[in-house]
């Protein structure tokens, strides 16, 4: 398998993604991105009150992620995401843009096919039990516990064809970050 341009750490709130992500890429000399950074401030607002996002919620932030991920593999920069990317849909999003297919118009009008963004899907999984235990004793971020039942019921766990390691949290950090490095040899 080649070698994938990008890293998607996804889960549920809660299940470790910018943790590992970060460490990952510190590990690899990646960038690192925390998808939480680029949410709007309305999707904060809606967040921080308890309301789950909706899909019109997510699309546009969705899309411009694409874009940063696009962005920098083109230019050879190997990325690692964490984002939660809890539907199939959104993580189809993330590896291709908007329309499907990955088309963008250069000055001159003329479209310019760029290829898909390459990535493999670390899924961070673990039951509802640990991960409300983990958000519990989490401060200062937007999630509360009562939303982390409507990831669960909103997560598609990735499944073939897409490309995906998954792995439990119950392991600690370090084995984490082992068994994903192994995958990328």
């Amino acid at each position: 398998m080649a070698a994938p341009g990008a890293l998607l750490v996804m889960g549920v709130s809660g299940s470790g993604k910018s943790t590992v992500g970060a460490l990952l890429a510190s590990q690899l000399g990646w960038k690192f991105y925390d998808a939480d950074d680029y949410h709007t401030e309305e999707n904060r607002m809606k967040m921080g009150k308890g309301i789950p996002l909706n899909d019109q919620d997510r699309i546009p932030w969705l899309c411009n992620l694409h874009d940063i991920l696009q962005r920098d593999v083109a230019s050879g920069q190997h990325v690692i995401l964490a984002c939660s990317a809890l539907k199939k849909v959104y993580r189809d999003l993330l590896i291709q843009g908007k329309d499907g297919a990955p088309l963008k118009c250069d000055e001159s009008g003329k479209e310019e096919k760029l290829a898909e963004v390459k990535l493999l899907v670390v899924h961070l999984t673990g039951s509802f039990e640990v991960i409300s235990g983990r958000l519990l004793k989490r401060k200062g971020h937007f999630m509360s516990p009562e939303l982390l039942q409507s990831q669960f019921d909103t997560l598609e766990p990735p499944s073939a064809p897409e490309n995906f390691i998954q792995i439990s949290v119950d392991k600690n950090l370090s084995e984490i970050i082992a068994t994903i490095m192994e995958t990328l040899k």
